[in-house]
């Protein structure tokens, strides 16, 4: 997918992280979008305007009372005449400006006069971004539209290590791909998507589950709809917010997530389940909290449901039923396996114990095995990039 012909605005706020965007503004402008940039007066303080119009071949804005060569306000010109507008990076202060609508430098006017998408791609120090007002503008932004690409964990410059760091340039390119050319493939087709671990009660405090993070699972979903899909997410409970604009069903356990997934069957077209469920649960949870009174304790498993062999031969069977194999060892052998004894259409195979690709992870190096043909293994990539190659696959056996 390329950017050709595609107008962005590349709004650029004062942080550390300026020196990225310049290298964000050359990518694009080799996919060959028309990229205007707009520099807050704090931006020029890290990096100057050329390095920007060195890469762009474009004159860089910084000024309110800038005109265009036909003498319209470049703030009016550049919003209208926009496809897309990014702030990468964007600091706190911004994110506030543009959070309570003011217009008091020319790019929160540019923001205000622009009916296209804006993406927004936080950078700050660490304790600067988990600050309740930054968390609460970006969630005024959100309920507006805005998409936000979340920043990274790592060292920052002000030498903490935590959340803050402008997200990689991949992950705002793949948003603003997303954004400009996704396809609509999916309009018009009902999908279930599954995620997360499956928590078994032990007692009311304890219980049994794995180390699945959710967001492979919240990927596929926010991608089917962003295609155009009605998305059904069954989660069991993560750390991610639900993703807006999908039909988020809550659950922990999973006997939970079949009765959830059962109801949802009728109608859907493709189902992807990228939980882990658990294979036992606990026979008889004690209904009080358990006391540490002997040296050992002796838990009875019992089976669980096997949801995915279920869905797979039921009556009302989606016509791509999709799902994943978590693998420490013989990794095609067992998803080769899992896709014929299941009844699958696809499997999606990871090894777990590669680096990237375990849990808890922003990204995920795959294999998709369909019953006929040959794997398709894949580079590592962010998880939603992976998203979008399975659901690529799923497509072309749904069309």
């Amino acid at each position: 997918m390329t950017l050709s012909n595609k107008t962005i605005v590349l709004g650029v706020t004062g942080s550390i992280a300026v020196y990225k965007a310049v290298g964000l503004a050359s990518t694009m402008t080799q996919e060959g979008a028309r990229v205007e940039v707009i520099m807050t007066h704090s931006a020029t303080e890290f990096v100057r305007p050329l390095s920007f119009q060195s890469v762009t071949k474009r004159p860089v804005v910084t000024g309110m009372f800038e005109l265009d060569a036909e003498n319209r306000p470049n703030h009016v010109a550049r919003g209208q005449g926009a496809d897309l507008l990014v702030v990468a990076p964007a600091s706190a202060h911004t994110i506030a400006r543009l959070a309570w609508g003011l217009a008091d430098d020319v790019l929160s006017c540019t923001v205000l006069s622009t009916t296209a998408p804006i993406i927004v791609a936080p950078a700050m120090e660490t304790h600067m971004y988990s600050n309740a007002a930054t968390q609460e503008n970006l969630e005024r932004l959100r309920a507006r539209g805005f998409i936000i690409v979340e920043p990274g964990s790592g060292h920052l410059a002000s030498g903490a290590v935590g959340k803050g760091r402008l997200a990689d340039e991949g992950i705002i390119l793949d948003a603003i791909r997303r954004t400009l050319i996704a396809p609509a493939d999916l309009a018009g087709r009902r999908v279930i998507v599954t995620a997360g671990g499956t928590l078994e009660p032990i007692d009311p405090v304890r219980f049994i589950s794995n180390r699945s993070s959710g967001k492979m699972g919240y990927a596929l979903a926010e991608a089917a709809r962003d295609r155009g899909a009605e998305v059904t997410l069954v989660s069991a409970t993560t750390a991610l917010p639900a993703p807006p604009g999908v039909g988020f069903v809550p659950i922990e356990t999973a006997q939970q997530m079949r009765q959830a997934v059962l109801q949802a069957l009728p109608g859907c077209d493709a189902i992807i389940m990228a939980a882990a469920v658990a294979d036992y649960r606990v026979e008889e949870p004690s209904e009080q909290k358990l006391k540490r009174t002997a040296s050992e304790m002796t838990l009875r498993l019992v089976k669980n449901p096997d949801i995915l062999a279920e869905v797979a031969s039921h009556p009302q069977r989606p016509k791509v039923v999709v799902g994943f194999a978590a693998e420490s060892q013989d990794l095609l052998d067992n998803a080769r396996s899992k896709l014929g004894s299941k009844n699958l259409d696809l499997i999606v195979a990871n090894d777990i114990t590669a680096a990237g690709s375990g849990f808890g992870v922003d990204t995920n190096q795959v294999t998709i095995m369909a019953r006929d043909g040959l794997p398709d293994r894949l580079p590592l990539m962010s998880k939603r990039q992976v998203a979008d190659r399975v659901w690529d696959a799923a497509v072309a056996l749904l069309t």
